[in-house]
């Protein structure tokens, strides 16, 4: 943002007593708090109120569904627009590298902590830990720290270069790190409980869940995950890529395919567009790029002999079921059709790999770890947190459960 946009959207806030936004927020960031010191142009106050509670407000001030989360509650947002309070958390953030304001960490405690995988979960686990001055070591299966911030959102909404400073400075606070260490491989949990005063498991669930459908098995049938985390794209020129589902994934690799060249991407989602999970600025941006959207339709079969050739589909109508607050979308009988298509990715949804969490003993639920408020497993010494524990789909709320989970441990320790 430029320095007048900061000033307008400063004003613009109402630093209302209640704090709907820091309600909305899943960090709560006390957002007017640090609204009202730059507005004062008291950035570095303002900063530090900010850090009080993230970890990783570079990365959150850009990829959060703002307009469902704090801008969602803003009181502006009922008869006019919403602050951008996003934009205002990534210039402060960006203002804090700028002038190298760094939150310091104590020397670490006897206390050591292994945290597995340096995603959001992780990465904001191992921050708060230290600031409490516990010592940490984070275990990375990549030569790289980031998790789905680096290999789960494109460049384009992301830049690589910026989560790298944002992983730099929470080692700076003086986080071991051991990459290229896969648990289940050349890493093991028993030697980890046995060195480790406590454990804390992130390492995500990054594995396309399936629709379960005819077809899904069929040559060109790719997991939306997958295919951005790994970037093995296939050659997009003259084809037509039909994306099944409606969240930021199914956005991010439908404008990945478009933007790579294909013909034609289509998003089929069985709710209407006002329920799509995807932020809306995503879904305008994916509209504004060529990527076409079929709402309120329901994908049946993927058809071919051995690669894909086309899609059925059938049209849904949304109902209200008994016991359901939410719509439910009902398959309309004799809508079906079929759409010709090259290529069917799958974005409906994610699950950890199953063999390395059963593998683990904890109790699961879903085909995730089952934890309790704050990160507790059923092994006392053992916290997790994040997509592998089963946490709402988000960076920020990903985050919440590593910076909760950090306290836990910090007060399990004390009370050891």
């Amino acid at each position: 943002m430029k320095e007048l946009d900061v000033k307008f959207e400063t004003a613009y806030c109402e630093s209302c007593v209640t704090k709907p936004c820091q309600t909305g927020c899943p960090l709560n960031n006390d957002i007017t708090g640090f609204i009202k010191l730059m507005k004062a142009e008291k950035y570095k106050e303002a900063y530090d109120l900010l850090t009080q509670t993230t970890a990783m407000p570079q990365i959150l001030g850009r990829v959060c569904p703002h307009e469902k989360q704090c801008q969602g509650t803003c009181v502006k947002g009922v008869s006019y627009t919403s602050v951008e309070i996003g934009a205002l958390e990534a210039f402060l953030a960006d203002m804090a590298i700028r002038n190298g304001w760094d939150v310091t960490a104590p020397k670490a405690t006897k206390y050591s902590v292994a945290v597995i995988g340096g995603g959001p979960a992780g990465l904001t686990c191992a921050a708060f830990l230290r600031r409490a001055g516990v010592g940490v070591t984070i275990y990375e299966k990549y030569d790289y720290l980031g998790g789905l911030t680096v290999h789960g959102i494109p460049e384009f909404r992301l830049p690589k270069t910026l989560v790298k400073q944002v992983a730099d400075r929470i080692v700076a606070l003086g986080v071991n790190v051991e990459y290229q260490k896969e648990l289940g491989k050349n890493l093991s949990f028993e030697w980890l409980k046995e060195n480790f005063d406590a454990v804390f498991l992130g390492f995500g669930a990054n594995v396309s869940g399936k629709m379960n459908i005819p077809g899904e098995d069929l040559e060109g049938v790719m997991g939306g995950n997958e295919l951005l985390e790994f970037g093995l794209h296939p050659d997009y020129a003259g084809k037509t890529v039909v994306v099944s589902g409606g969240g930021n994934v199914a956005m991010d690799v439908s404008r990945t395919a478009k933007r790579l060249g294909a013909e034609r991407v289509i998003v089929v989602y069985r709710r209407s567009e006002q329920a799509m999970p995807a932020e809306k600025k995503e879904i305008a941006e994916a509209k504004e790029e060529g990527v076409e959207f079929l709402f309120l339709n329901n994908i049946l079969a993927v058809n071919g002999d051995k690669k894909v050739e086309s899609v059925r589909l059938i049209k849904t109508q949304l109902v209200k079921k008994e016991g359901e607050s939410r719509l439910s979308p009902v398959n309309i009988e004799g809508s079906e059709y079929n759409i010709a298509c090259d290529y069917v990715f799958m974005a409906v949804g994610s699950k950890a790999e199953k063999e390395l969490v059963e593998s683990l003993g904890l109790p699961l639920k879903r085909g995730k770890v089952e934890i309790g408020p704050n990160g507790e497993t059923a092994i006392k010494k053992v916290f997790a947190g994040g997509d592998l524990a089963g946490v709402t789909g988000t960076v920020a709320w990903a985050c919440r459960s590593g910076r909760n989970a950090a306290k836990a441990i910090v007060k399990y320790l004390e009370g050891k």
